[in-house]
């Protein structure tokens, strides 16, 4: 079953776009729904509940294919801030540079996300 979604994908696009035209200048209500429609991409593109990904205060999604998590901490987390996560799912940022950079935290074997991202969706159309 794909996950539902809460963020009408018009909405989440034109947030993305939004951004990515003024990343300092972008408002609270735009950054929040930009993350939150591309943590709901990323569910949808790599379906699963193996990896729990965190922005807060925005938003977090299970996806990552692998062992469920049912209880306490997760084994696999991924946590950043709203503008290093739209950094990365619009490919301004690579994974590899956002973890050596310490923008990034993430603990586990699944929680590397460099397959997945940037994410088709949230890249900016030419």
């Amino acid at each position: 079953m794909p996950p539902r979604r809460r963020t009408d994908p018009a909405e989440g696009r034109a947030a993305v776009a939004a951004w990515l035209d003024d990343p300092d200048g972008a408002a609270r209500a735009t950054v929040r729904t930009a993350v939150r429609f591309t943590l709901e991409e990323l569910a949808a593109v790599a379906p699963g509940n193996a990896v729990e990904v965190r922005v807060p205060p925005d938003g977090a999604v299970q996806a990552v294919a692998g062992p469920r998590h049912t209880r306490g901490t997760p084994p696999n987390v991924v946590e950043t801030d709203p503008a290093t996560w739209l950094g990365l799912v619009t490919g301004g940022l690579p994974w590899a540079d956002a973890l050596a950079g310490g923008r990034v935290s993430a603990s586990g074997e699944r929680a590397d996300l460099s397959a997945w991202l940037p994410l088709q969706a949230a890249r900016r159309r030419r």
